[in-house]
Parts: structure tokens; C-alpha cells; sequence
């Protein structure tokens, strides 16, 4: 599985649908941008969370406890409740969002409700939604890292997961919503790496003064 799968292909199709379904958003142009919005917004705070040993360590925990990417096999059928994980920590997306982006959800909900032009409580909604399924994803990405690695243990080991991170916000930011979302409302040295902005500058402060909030 490729993250273009979850950026342009049939899964993000799934859930821009079923957001669209669930929530009641008449664009799926807007539900689109607010899809790559929240992606790029989770990967990144997951990027930034795991620079240090001690997050990276936690996540690597949490994905081999609660989040094996199996959601993924029949993305429609736990978006919409039809199959749902007997494990409820796989499926908890306020849970997740609180421990990735803390006090911080608010904010974020607000810059990509500004930049999609739909309801900041709406994004919230869909921010819980989501956030399972980036997990899920980050959880088959390390399995599939692990089988290669077992499958080559005479050559040099596979990057970890932080270097899975690193790829996966590299290839978010470079999606065209998202340069105009983030990497321009962001990302003021260019780096590519929003969360480093956002962790110097403060969320509320750099989400505010260039959205024009207060």
C-alpha cells in the first residue's frame, strides 16, 4: 500500500464519501481539502511527536498494541459501523487526537475549517474519523517494514519509524491542497516540516495571526 492510496486513490474516495454522508457536506471538493488537510495535520504532529526516543517509542507501542492496519481491509465497512475491531482503542479517534495533537485540536480544526470552508465542528467530527485510519495506515506501513527487514537480515537493517514518518509528511506536504493549506500558511522557512513551526511559534499564535483569527 502506497500513501497516494489514502491522498488520491479509491480510499480517500471512501472517506470523502462517507464524511460527505455522515456529515452532510454538499462539496466534495471542500470534503476533499479538509481530507488532505487533516492528513497532512496528524502525519505532521506524528512526525514531530516521534523526533524524540521517548515518543517515537509510545507510538511504536501504540501501533503494535492497538493498531495493526487491519481497519483498512474494509475501510467502508468501519467508517460506517458496519465491522467494526473488538479492540475499541483501534477505533478511538477522540483518544488519538488527544494524545497527538493534545490542546492543540482546536486550532488545527479551525485553520483547515478556514481553508476548506466547512464548519470547524464538522472537521472535529471528521478529524475522529480519520485519525484511526492514519494509525491503521502507519501500523501496515511498520508491518509490511518489518517483513522486509526479516526478509533481509544480510543487508542493512530498514529505517525505522521515524524514517516512515519522515517519507510520509514529505510526499503530504507536496500535495497541491496541501501547499496552499500548510507548507504557504505554515511552513515559514520552507523546510517542508510544519510542526517545527508550529512547535516554535505556538499553534494558537500561528494558526491566528496568519488566518487572521485572534
Amino acid at each position: 500500500m502506497n500513501i497516494t492510496d489514502l491522498l488520491q486513490g479509491p480510499l480517500k474516495d471512501i472517506i470523502v464519501q462517507q464524511a460527505a454522508s455522515k456529515l452532510g457536506l454538499e462539496s466534495p471538493e471542500k470534503a476533499g481539502t479538509a481530507v488532505d488537510g487533516i492528513f497532512a495535520t496528524l502525519l505532521n504532529a506524528l512526525n514531530r511527536n516521534a523526533s524524540t526516543q521517548e515518543g517515537a517509542n509510545s507510538l511504536q507501542n501504540a501501533l503494535e498494541r492497538d493498531h495493526d492496519g487491519s481497519i483498512l481491509d474494509d475501510l467502508t465497512g468501519f467508517l460506517t459501523g458496519a465491522n467494526q475491531p473488538a479492540n475499541p482503542n483501534t477505533t478511538n479517534g477522540e483518544g488519538i487526537l488527544k494524545h497527538v495533537l493534545g490542546d492543540n485540536q482546536t486550532n488545527a480544526a479551525d485553520a483547515i475549517s478556514r481553508a476548506s470552508g466547512i464548519d470547524s465542528g464538522k472537521i472535529i467530527k471528521m478529524m475522529m474519523m480519520m485519525a484511526p485510519v492514519v494509525l491503521g495506515y502507519l501500523g501496515k506501513m511498520k508491518s509490511q517494514q518489518s517483513q522486509v527487514q526479516q526478509q533481509q537480515q544480510a543487508q542493512a537493517p530498514a529505517g525505522g519509524l521515524q524514517d516512515i514518518l519522515k517519507g510520509l509528511t514529505q510526499t503530504v506536504n507536496q500535495q497541491p491542497s496541501n501547499q496552499s493549506i500548510f507548507a504557504k500558511l505554515l511552513d515559514r522557512d520552507g523546510d517542508g516540516n510544519v510542526m517545527d513551526d508550529i512547535a516554535e511559534m505556538g499553534v494558537k499564535s500561528i494558526f491566528g495571526k496568519i488566518l487572521g483569527g485572534k
